[in-house]
């Protein structure tokens, strides 16, 4: 399969209150809104995309019609102690994971967006040697 483009979308029943946290928080800009689908691609990085669509809209199969679930987003940032104190400190975000370092390589912590799909901030970071050898270039 050639890919043209590759993007998640979130099923959910709060479109207008999605699409401002993703707009206001995490820096994507509208591309197309309807008053049932939101695209959104990112400021600095337009290659980054994501769509939120109303999961009641007919063009869900039907039997398939529900809000997300179990989803989780990982966004890499050069510095998330940075991103913690914007979101966490002064945004008032609710932290579900506090800020913390991994073994297996990473710092971060969790927050959710209006429909509870997880955000993972993360900063890559040296794994210890126990997982170093689980990345694949290594």
């Amino acid at each position: 399969m050639k890919l043209t483009g590759f993007y998640p979308v979130i099923g959910t029943a709060r479109l207008e209150e999605s699409r401002d946290f993703y707009t206001r928080l995490l820096g994507f800009e509208t591309t197309f809104a309807a008053d049932w689908y939101v695209s959104l691609r990112h400021a600095a990085n337009p290659t980054y995309e994501l769509a939120l669509l109303d999961h009641t809209h007919p063009t869900v199969p039907e039997g398939h019609r529900v809000a997300a679930q179990g989803l989780l987003l990982n966004f890499e940032v050069a510095d998330v102690d940075a991103e913690w104190e914007r979101l966490v400190v002064r945004e008032g975000l609710r932290p579900l994971l506090e800020l913390r370092s991994e073994d297996f390589g990473q710092r971060h912590f969790i927050v959710a967006d209006p429909n509870d799909v997880l955000i993972d901030v993360i900063t890559p970071v040296p794994p210890a040697a126990e997982y170093a050898a689980h990345y694949a270039d290594q």
